[in-house]
C-alpha cells in the first residue's frame, strides 16, 4: 500500500470515526506529512519498504534538524498511531515501529496559578466587561471542571445539568465522561444561562457576542487577557486553568484516581505529574518559611 494513501485514510479515520480534536488532527497531519516527505527523499513510497532501520535514520534526521526531544516524541506518537492502524487493518504483517523508543527527556512541570488569582480574575471581569456572565461562566467551567479547551467549545446546553451538578464531557478518542460541578459554580452558571434566549437544548452552551459557538482561539484570548492582569506566569493558555485545578484538588487531599477520572486521563501516570507539582510547592514553602531550611 502506498504511504500517501495510508496517511490520508488514517487522518480521515481519526477525524470522522475517532473524532480527534482539530488541534490534534492538525498536529498529526503535519507530523505524518513530514515523514512522508522524508520517505520520498529516499524513494520509499510503499509500506512494505519501511523497516525499523528506516525509523532510526528518521530519528537521526529529526535530531540533526535540531527538533526538541518533546517534539520528536510527539512525531513518533503520530507515527505509532499510523502504523498501528496499518497493522490492525492487515496492511502490514509486522509493525516496524514497535521497538523504537522516545528520546529521554526531563519532564517539565506545568505552570499553574493560585486559587486566589482565580477569584481576582472574576473581580477583573465584572469590573471591565459588559459580557461578564459569559466570560465568568467560561472560567468557571475551565477551572471548576478542569476540562480541556476543545471539550469546552464542544459543550451543548444539554450537557449541563445544574440540578444534579454534573457536566457531560466528550473527551479525547470520543470518550464520554461525567464531571461534577461544585455547589459554588451552580449560581454562577445559572446566572449565565438566564442571559440566553434559548429554546433548543442542542444549542452550544457558550456562544460569542455574534451568537456563534465559541472556538479555541476565542477562549485563548480571554484567558490570556485576564490571567495577564493577575499573574506573572509566562504561559497564559486555557490549559493553565486545568493544570491549576488538578494541582489544587491534590493539594487539598483529593484522591489521585478520582482526579484522573475528572481530567479524563487514560493513564494514571499522566495524572501523577500533578503530585510532583504539589511536592515542589511544599518544598518551596519549606525553604521560605522553615528556620532549618
Amino acid at each position: 500500500m502506498l504511504i500517501d494513501i495510508l496517511i490520508e485514510e488514517y487522518l480521515e479515520n481519526i477525524e470522522k470515526i475517532r473524532r480527534y480534536s482539530s488541534m490534534t488532527l492538525k498536529s498529526y497531519s503535519e507530523d505524518l506529512r513530514e515523514f512522508n516527505y522524508y520517505c520520498k527523499e529516499y524513494n520509499k513510497n510503499d509500506l512494505s519498504e519501511i523497516y525499523e532501520r528506516f525509523f532510526r535514520s528518521y530519528l537521526g534526521y529529526l535530531t540533526d534538524k535540531k527538533h526538541e526531544k518533546t517534539s520528536i516524541s510527539r512525531k513518533l506518537s503520530s507515527l505509532r498511531g499510523l502504523f498501528k492502524y496499518a497493522y490492525q487493518h492487515n496492511y502490514i504483517k509486522e509493525n516496524p515501529i514497535l521497538s523504537i523508543t522516545n528520546p529521554k527527556t526531563k519532564r517539565k512541570l506545568p505552570d499553574i496559578t493560585t486559587s486566589g488569582s482565580i477569584l481576582e480574575i472574576y473581580d477583573e471581569i465584572e469590573k471591565s466587561d459588559e459580557n461578564h456572565e459569559l466570560i465568568i461562566g467560561i472560567f468557571e467551567i475551565l477551572y471548576g471542571c478542569a476540562i480541556r479547551v476543545s471539550e469546552l467549545c464542544n459543550l451543548n446546553l444539554s450537557d449541563l445539568d445544574l440540578d444534579r451538578k454534573t457536566l457531560t464531557v466528550l473527551g479525547k478518542g470520543n470518550k464520554m465522561r461525567v464531571v461534577p460541578i461544585g455547589g459554588k459554580s451552580v449560581p454562577v452558571l445559572n446566572n449565565y444561562i438566564l442571559t440566553r434566549d434559548i429554546l433548543d437544548f442542542k444549542a452550544p452552551l457558550f456562544v460569542t457576542e455574534k451568537n456563534q459557538r465559541i472556538y479555541p482561539r476565542y477562549v485563548h484570548r480571554l484567558v490570556s487577557k485576564y490571567l495577564g492582569k493577575v499573574s506573572e506566569i509566562k504561559k497564559k493558555s486555557p490549559h493553565i486553568l486545568r493544570h491549576s485545578a488538578a494541582t489544587h484538588m491534590l493539594d487539598n487531599g483529593a484522591d489521585l484516581r478520582a482526579v484522573k477520572e475528572i481530567l479524563g486521563h487514560e493513564n494514571l501516570s499522566t495524572t501523577q505529574i500533578y503530585t510532583h507539582i504539589s511536592v515542589e510547592r511544599l518544598k518551596s514553602t519549606y525553604k521560605k518559611a522553615h528556620p532549618k531550611s
